[in-house]
């Protein structure tokens, strides 16, 4: 160590239990058959079992696995198809089988990461720092509820609006936890991951979304070893509680920079003794939507459908109340019988919107969300170039093409026939784009939500020498009764058109959440497309450039920039 006689800090992040939910199939094969009975009658037996631990108080009830179900929108819209369990019951013999490896391989993927956390702890044990070090293992949210009703082997369909479909998932599920799949258990997994509560991952309205068990370590400093505790704690919390617990106070400044204050409550008493009162009043939610406060072991929410169903008019809001200091699982609605402790908690939530800048309140869809603008990395402009063997360009930095037109143009020099492999990448195997060469040829794919690989190839070889090789996109409108762009593909050699393809879509959302980058000159990452093995490199010749288009003017026009742009080497 560098310097032994100081602390360190560790944050460790992994991927787990977020999707896509991969592990290697002998973790996922522990857990056959341990979900056979159905997501309904696992969450029977897992509140047994917390109350057995002392998990839960011994009269907790459990809510309903479609508590909403019945509730419509300010329009009338019904609840969301995609946040509404399929009933086990319902599901036919093919439907079961995929839903329980789905929990399966979510199960072992969880084993996973539990036994590298594991190797860690076994090395502060073996190095004698165990005893002497904090320790805090949290989740960010309830279970995820964004693989639907039939679950997903693509979690990028439900950022461009898309449910997946039994039919579809069953063609991978002998790849289920593998790099074929972007794999996500269905909702009712969800549910029963989130058991005894309501809702889910994305409802900060609801302990489903919000409640998670926190496992906090340090035999030299805390007393009690194996014990529950029931105190109401928010992640806001744990920073009070360290500075506590090492008998620190906060700095007020940070190199110069005057630091905000901190929002949490140290709840260090209460690790010592479960009577202890840690002082903590009042807790604010938003999100996506939705709403709720807790205050004192009440919590008021509202009912709304969360992002991406895009209910809007939240004053339509109908607020529940729930004593949840005795009703943990939100099952019993006080606010007729309360209304004077509801308009308290409303007025309350407000007051705390305002401290926390909580307003104004949005539920964009999921498209919507992704085809806003927004705060970027790297300043806007009708043009991007990207140079061979760049190190991958994250979405968040990338030329953003989603729902406009665009051109790819590479600035190549083919010195033999045999020149082939990627000039241009961005995406993957579960939706993208890429230009590559091929047996002489040029080729483009749109890689549709993993779904639909649309190929644009060149009539003719591409010839020797130097040339702009690149298609444009030319957005034609948008697929009847959806997001979806609808467009059409021109490619070209220099000034010349070599192919053409109508009728392209193309995402009205991300192609993914990681991995998803740019990369030229090679496909880093999983293959855009199925005609080659990553990652392809080009060989056979020189890329210069590859340059995109943004600003919408003919193809024509970019070509000739770029000509006049060789004039000048």
């Amino acid at each position: 160590m560098i310097a032994p006689d100081k602390p360190w800090f560790t944050y460790l992040c992994p991927g787990a239990g977020h999707a896509p939910h991969h592990v290697f199939k002998e973790w996922a094969d522990k857990y056959a058959g341990k979900f056979d009975m159905g997501y309904e009658k696992y969450r029977e037996v897992v509140l047994e079992r917390q109350k057995s631990m002392g998990i839960v108080p011994p009269d907790t009830e459990l809510s309903p696995i479609n508590p909403y179900l019945d509730v419509k929108g300010p329009q009338g819209e019904p609840w969301p198809l995609q946040d509404t369990v399929r009933p086990w019951d319902s599901l036919n013999d093919e439907e079961k089988k995929l839903f329980c490896r789905m929990a399966e391989v979510f199960a072992g993927f969880l084993s996973y990461t539990d036994a590298q956390i594991g190797r860690i702890l076994d090395y502060l044990e073996e190095s004698g720092q165990l005893d002497n070090t904090i320790i805090v293992v949290i989740s960010d949210n309830g279970a995820s509820g964004e693989g639907g009703p039939n679950g997903s082997v693509n979690e990028g369909k439900f950022f461009n609006g898309y449910i997946d479909t039994v039919e579809e998932s069953m063609k991978l599920f002998d790849h289920l936890g593998g790099p074929q799949t972007y794999n996500h258990y269905p909702i009712g997994w969800a549910m029963a991951f989130n058991t005894p509560y309501k809702l889910f991952k994305r409802y900060a309205s609801h302990e489903g979304g919000i409640a998670d068990t926190a496992i906090i370590s340090w035999p030299a400093g805390i007393t009690a070893h194996g014990e529950v505790r029931d105190n109401y704690v928010n992640v806001a919390d744990i920073t009070p509680t360290v500075y506590e617990l090492l008998g620190m106070t906060p700095p007020d400044t940070v190199k110069g920079i005057t630091q905000k204050p901190l929002d949490g409550v140290s709840f260090k008493a209460a690790l010592d003794d479960p009577a202890a009162d840690t002082g903590k009043q009042t807790q604010f939610y938003a999100m996506l939507g939705t709403r709720g406060i807790w205050h004192e072991g009440w919590f008021a929410n509202t009912i709304h459908a969360a992002t991406p169903a895009g209910w809007s008019h939240f004053d339509a809001d109908r607020w529940e109340l729930f004593h949840i200091e005795k009703d943990r699982s939100q099952c019993h609605d006080l606010a007729a019988e309360y209304p004077d402790k509801l308009e308290e908690l409303k007025a309350l939530w407000y007051s705390e919107a305002a401290k926390y800048n909580g307003l104004p309140l949005s539920d964009l869809n999921i498209v919507e969300t992704m085809m806003r603008s927004r705060p970027y990395l790297v300043t806007e402009r009708s043009t991007y170039i990207y140079y061979p063997d760049c190190a991958d360009v994250g979405i968040g930095a990338a030329a953003e093409i989603r729902g406009r037109s665009f051109a790819v143009v590479a600035d190549v020099t083919v010195d033999t026939t045999g020149a082939e492999g990627v000039l241009f990448k961005q995406g993957g195997a579960h939706g993208g784009h890429v230009l590559f060469i091929q047996d002489g040829r040029l080729h483009y794919v749109y890689n549709f939500l993993g779904e639909r690989q649309q190929l644009l190839s060149s009539v003719g070889p591409i010839p020797l020498g130097r040339h702009l090789l690149g298609v444009r996109y030319a957005r034609t409108g948008t697929v009847p009764n959806s997001h979806t762009p609808l467009g059409d593909l021109m490619m070209y050699f220099d000034h010349h058109e070599v192919g053409a393809l109508a009728d392209v879509t193309t995402h009205p959302g991300t192609f993914g959440l990681a991995g998803a980058g740019i990369t030229v000159g090679h496909n880093g990452g999983s293959p855009v497309s199925s005609r080659y093995k990553a990652p392809f490199a080009f060989t056979g010749g020189t890329i210069a450039q590859v340059t995109i288009d943004l600003s919408g003017r003919p193809y024509e026009d970019v070509e000739k920039e770029l000509a006049l742009a060789f004039s000048r080497d």
